[in-house]
């Protein structure tokens, strides 16, 4: 089933999170039940893959000014029917950004989120399920704004939350320390 991998994933998750057991049940009824999970068409809501990249000495995150959601975010975006979701973040890191050079930080998934995306032209609104892994940026550090962000922008960890107070965001930074 192409979809065990992300379950196997899921489940070492909810063993290192146990305090987050009731959105990563959420998500893990959603994958077993969807056998499109992967694929952007499926109306009620998808998978998604993104990357919390920081610098070099972990100090810094690279947020993203979202044009479609105007919101400061992590790099992101639709599977797009592939079910390797790190590769799915590792591509959008590179094409939302135009950097080129990451490494996993840590095996494994980093963060979930599921959260709603407001109705757009003829999408209704639907759920992204958001699967996260930690990316250190490994090489040059200058970014080029893509099309799908007004901005983008090295933030201190510490100073997050002067962007944005969403619980996914403050709850990763809080994650990051300690690498």
């Amino acid at each position: 089933m192409h979809r065990q991998p992300l379950l196997d994933q899921l489940a070492d998750y909810a063993a290192r999170h146990p305090e987050e057991a009731e959105t990563v049940s959420r998500f893990i009824d959603f994958v077993r039940s969807e056998g499109d999970c992967f694929e952007r068409s499926l109306a009620v809501g998808h998978v998604t893959g993104s990357a919390w990249i920081v610098n070099a000495d972990g100090s810094q995150v690279l947020l993203t000014h979202h044009r479609k959601l105007d919101r400061w975010l992590q790099l992101g975006g639709h599977a797009d029917g592939d079910s390797d979701v790190l590769a799915v973040a590792l591509k959008e890191a590179r094409e939302e950004s135009g950097l080129d050079d990451f490494e996993v930080v840590r095996p494994g998934i980093f963060d979930l989120d599921i959260h709603p995306i407001p109705a757009r032209k003829s999408d209704p609104e639907h759920l992204h399920y958001d699967v996260r892994y930690l990316l250190r940026a490994t090489g040059a550090t200058d970014y080029v704004v893509s099309d799908e962000s007004h901005d983008l922008r090295w933030v201190a960890l510490d100073e997050v939350t002067t962007l944005t107070t969403e619980d996914s965001m403050t709850r990763m930074v809080r994650k990051t320390p300690g690498l």
